[in-house]
């Protein structure tokens, strides 16, 4: 189907990502669980903001530069790293008081936005797995139209994903009656599995 080498594998390959855990599902549960779905919308979309960034740089050959020149993935690499150390750092040291809670809830979306696209970014070796990812399913008269839909395809699945999660997620919080104390749990547990994250890459060197 428009030139995708098979289909249903392409399709299936992208929902099995989508359910194995990562920063970007980290970042969309916390916001969701601090702000509301107004507050995890911000997120899917911060979120897929930066996975558009990698598909786009995989498929203009911006993956190959990095991978010819370590120390600029390096430098990438370690940058990433460091941010998700201290986000997960931050939300582990949260303040419980209901004045922070409010003021994410008075800048909304926009702050979320903002956090899930920087945790998108900072794992550079998403720009590798879409420059390995996307030639699987390609055959020899793939033309730029068809990386075009290859690229919508991943964005639309993720963006119904990770919606459903935020709504999914709004409603099991809302439905708890301790829900500032499941909120810090949500926090500081995004917080250990990021700092998590962030030290799984830097003793991952492939």
């Amino acid at each position: 189907m428009l030139d995708i080498h098979n289909y249903p594998a392409f399709i299936s390959a992208i929902i099995i990502f989508q359910l194995v855990p990562g920063p970007g599902t980290l970042a969309i549960l916390n916001a969701t669980a601090r702000g509301g779905v107004a507050a995890g919308m911000g997120a899917v979309f911060g979120t897929l903001a930066g996975d558009l960034v990698y598909m786009t740089a995989a498929v203009t050959g911006l993956a190959a530069l990095l991978a010819a020149n370590p120390a600029i993935f390096s430098v990438v690499r370690w940058a990433g790293i460091v941010y998700l150390c201290r986000f997960g750092w931050n939300l582990m040291c949260a303040a419980t008081n209901d004045d922070s809670s409010g003021a994410e809830g008075a800048r909304g979306g926009w702050l979320a936005f903002r956090r899930a696209f920087a945790v998108g970014l900072t794992n550079p070796k998403v720009v590798v797995f879409f420059l390995s990812f996307f030639p699987l399913f390609m055959t020899a008269g793939t033309g730029p139209g068809t990386l075009g839909v290859m690229m919508l395809h991943v964005t639309l699945i993720c963006m119904l994903y990770q919606i459903s999660l935020v709504l999914v997620s709004d409603s099991v919080v809302r439905r708890l009656s301790e829900r500032n104390r499941v909120g810090l749990l949500v926090r500081r547990l995004a917080g250990v599995a990021l700092i998590g994250f962030g030290i799984k890459l830097a003793f991952n060197n492939d």
